[in-house]
This record gives C-alpha cells, sequence and structure tokens, in this order.
C-alpha cells in the first residue's frame, strides 16, 4: 500500500481508526497530528516537523526513540523464537531471564513474576490472584477493594473500576462499585483547604481507618491499590507521610498492598523501582508496564511477593491460576525489555533523572508567576502544571473551554507535545532529555499559557 498524503492520511484516519478516549463531538473536525518517525526525545510529523515529545509518548518512553540496538535486540528474537505457549508448561529463555532481573530489581520479597500485555491487565490479573488468594487462606469474605479518587490504575473492567479518575467513570459505562471503595483524593492543592499538610494527610488517615470500619472491619477488605505518585489524576504527589501510614495500617489488617508503578517504575523517579525507596512501602504487589519495555513492545507485569505465593501454591489443593494471555511472556517482548534494562543500567539513567528532574521540575516553579498557572507539582520527570481562572481562589475555567487542550494546542507550532487533560498540562519526559530540552519545553510552555490567557482575555 502506497503511502498516502497528510490531508488523505488525516482523513482515513477519521474514516476508519477509533481512538483511545476519542471525542466522538471533536474529532469530525479536529485533525490528528500523524507522526512518521522518532529519535530520542522527538518526533517528526508526515510534513517533517519536529516536536520535542514532553509527554514521552504516554508516560512509556523511557530511553527514548530509534535506537539501533533495541532493534537489533528485538529481530534477532524474531528471528531465534518469534513465539511460543506460555501457558501450563511451556516458557521461553526470555521469559525466565526477565522475570529473574525483575525479582533482583524489585524490593524485598517479591520474587515472582506474571507477564501481561500491558499495565491494564496487570492490575486485572492481580485483582483476580487478590481473591485467589483470600480463598485459598480460607477468608472468601474479604472481597472489598479500596482505591482513591483520582487513582488511574486502567481500562479494563476490573481496572477501570478500582481508577477512580471522574472522567474515566462516566455515563454508558458499568463499574464494580458494590466491591471498590474510593477514599478522598490525596490532592493537597485541590482539597487541602486551610489545613497544613501533616493535618490533611491525619484526615486522610482517619477515613481510611473509619472506611475499614464501615465495611465491616479488615476481614471483609482484601486489598488496597494505590500509585506511589498518581500519574493520569493529575501527578498528585502523597502529602507527608501519609503512604506509609496508609500501608502499616492495611499490613497490620492483613489488607493486601498493590503498588501501581506502571508509571513510576524503571526510573520516571530516579529508581527501578519507587514504593520502597522513596516511600517506605513494602508491597504485596507491585504491577508495571511502560518503561519495562520502554514503549518499544507491549508488555506488562505483576511482580508478586513469596507471602501470596506460598499460600496460593501450596502443595496438595489442587489449585491452578486460571488467569492467562496468548501473550504473556511475549519472547520478543521479553527480549525488548531485558535490553531495555541494561541500557538503562549502562547508561546511568537513574543517576541522570535524579540530577535532571530536581532542574526540571526548578525550572518549571518559575511558571508560578503567570496569572493562570495555579500550581505546578510534581516530581523527578513527572510534572503538572495546573491552570486556573483565579488563583487566590483556585476557581477553575469551565471545562467547555478545555484551556489544556488550547496551551498544547499553542505548544505544537513551537515544538512541544504536551499532554492536556481539561485545565491539567501533564509531562513525562523520556529519560535521556538533557538541560537545553528543559529549557525549551519551559520556555515553550509560557509562551504558549501567555498567548492563550490573552485570547482568554480578549
Amino acid at each position: 500500500m502506497d503511502e498516502p498524503d497528510t490531508s488523505t492520511l488525516i482523513e482515513l484516519d477519521r474514516r476508519h481508526v477509533l481512538h483511545p478516549y476519542q471525542s466522538f463531538d471533536t474529532f469530525r473536525h479536529d485533525p490528528v497530528l500523524p507522526i512518521r518517525r522518532g529519535s530520542g526525545a522527538r518526533l517528526v510529523d508526515t510534513e517533517g516537523r519536529e516536536y520535542l515529545d514532553a509527554v514521552g509518548g504516554m508516560w512509556c518512553t523511557n530511553i527514548g526513540l530509534g535506537r539501533d540496538e533495541m532493534a537489533d535486540a528485538i529481530a534477532a528474537q524474531v528471528r531465534e523464537l518469534a513465539y511460543a505457549s506460555p501457558f501450563v508448561d511451556m516458557t521461553t529463555v526470555p521469559a525466565v531471564q526477565l522475570a529473574t532481573r525483575l525479582a533482583e530489581l524489585a524490593p524485598g520479597d517479591l520474587n515472582h513474576t506474571f507477564f501481561t500485555c500491558g499495565g491494564s491487565t496487570a492490575i486485572d490479573a492481580t485483582f483476580r490472584l487478590i481473591q485467589f488468594h483470600h480463598h485459598a487462606l480460607g477468608h472468601p469474605e474479604r472481597r472489598q477493594i479500596l482505591s482513591r479518587v483520582d487513582a488511574y490504575h486502567g481500562t479494563t473492567f476490573a481496572s477501570v473500576s478500582i481508577g477512580g479518575k471522574p472522567g474515566d467513570r462516566i455515563p454508558g459505562f458499568d463499574y464494580l462499585d458494590d466491591r471498590v471503595h474510593h477514599l478522598s483524593s490525596p490532592n493537597y492543592y485541590r482539597f487541602g483547604g486551610e489545613r497544613t499538610e501533616q493535618e490533611f494527610a491525619d484526615d486522610l488517615i482517619r477515613e481510611l481507618e473509619d472506611t475499614i470500619d464501615r465495611l465491616g472491619g479488615p476481614d471483609r477488605i482484601a486489598a488496597m491499590f494505590a500509585e506511589p505518585i498518581m500519574g493520569s489524576g493529575g501527578v498528585i504527589v502523597p502529602p507527608a507521610d501519609y503512604l506509609e501510614r496508609a500501608w502499616r495500617i492495611c499490613h497490620e489488617h492483613g489488607i493486601l498492598w498493590v503498588s501501581d508503578e506502571v508509571v513510576t517504575a524503571f526510573g520516571r523517579l530516579g529508581e527501578w523501582f519507587a514504593s520502597e525507596t522513596l516511600f517506605g512501602i513494602q508491597p504485596d504487589v507491585i504491577t508495571t508496564a511502560k518503561g519495562l519495555t520502554s514503549g518499544y513492545l507491549p508488555l506488562g507485569a505483576a511482580i508478586v511477593s513469596d507471602r501470596i505465593m506460598e499460600v496460593v501454591a501450596e502443595e496438595g489443593h489442587g489449585r491452578y491460576f486460571a488467569v492467562g494471555y496468548t501473550y504473556s511472556g511475549h519472547p520478543v517482548s521479553c527480549a525488548a525489555g531485558l535490553k531495555n534494562i541494561e541500557i538503562i543500567e549502562r547508561e546511568g539513567l537513574l543517576d541522570h533523572v535524579r540530577r535532571i528532574g530536581p532542574y526540571f521540575m526548578e525550572r518549571l516553579q518559575e511558571l508560578r508567576d503567570l496569572p493562570m498557572v495555579g500550581d505546578v507539582r510534581g516530581s523527578h520527570l513527572m510534572a503538572c502544571v495546573e491552570l486556573v481562572a483565579d488563583r487566590d481562589t483556585k476557581a477553575l475555567y469551565p471545562d467547555a473551554l478545555d484551556v489544556g487542550k488550547r496551551v498544547a494546542n499553542a505548544c505544537e507550532p513551537r515544538g512541544l507535545i504536551v499532554r492536556p487533560m481539561v485545565n491539567l498540562n501533564v509531562m513525562s519526559p523520556p529519560l535521556v532529555i538533557d538541560t537545553d530540552d528543559v529549557d525549551h519545553i519551559v520556555r515553550t510552555l509560557r509562551d504558549a499559557i501567555v498567548e492563550v490567557r490573552a485570547e482568554l482575555d480578549a
């Protein structure tokens, strides 16, 4: 098939492609941005225009695009073995090697990996594993799940139900509302009010304890799912010691803790995994994806503790784990994961993020002098700029104005891609960015925000 020109490509996309989170009111007249190639932190569209991708694809292009050694590793594995069944009593060399590396990198006794096709399926499989675990212990009444408002955990039926982003839980879809209970969002800027950060954290902990009591006590609750830093909910950094205290309460009551590190793992915060090192948490399960292969191929993982496996895999009960995907532990994806880890390690990208991350956050804070900027938050290479109509009251612009999209649109002709989410602009650039890239991001964002504010005031 000959490649169509840009205008034809856009029209064909409109006719034939259903995009994730596609807005049906706007897709008929808002053209897509067709990308032809990418290298490092940059994308080039079909007209030859270059952009710095400050979104990192979808939080995932950690090592950067266009790496020949990654392409070579993938091609070599395709030639060696493109596929073999992962079910029951078969395995492949790359799957075993990658699971072994993950056991070495993950904290504590997280020594067992169930491979999935992405983050959503990792959450879904974990949800089922937790049910299985409590049944094996003889406690099938432990069925309730704790999560939080503004949490994002994926888009399968179970994972979107566990998630708590208002924009994801829309009319027209059903959810597991009888099983999942959402605690308050830990967004201090938006919900802290007149309280200190510590007082806000104290109230969140009291709410957790009250919710456990309201649901009939800890013996009714299976698990809590939590991102160390909330990603798609608006890059929400937890207040004070809230997360560690919440984990300790769950741990003391036998409530399993699932750290959703689909975004935060593999260098995004300067660590392989953020739960223990940055937040003092030893999870029962870590779910991950995205940076596991830096987006080169689809792959997710649920990394499971010895404590869970000793229960479900105890001999003499005839149990088996009735969860599986055709592409679990796909050998080519696992080969990409191994090469990805090798590159992160060899090039010292964790140390690089520890250096460039604070500079990125420091430069972004300079945007606070703009009247339209209410908050700038994040950590290392996860960041969010929240746009407001009134900085004193924190009042938002009407959703219909879609100010985040207006700012993103103003960034594009200036050679920058940021992710709009109504009143937010979110960034998660590749780990390979340098100080010049950071300066370009901040300078361009400033110009775009000034332009949009002038348009709104006109």
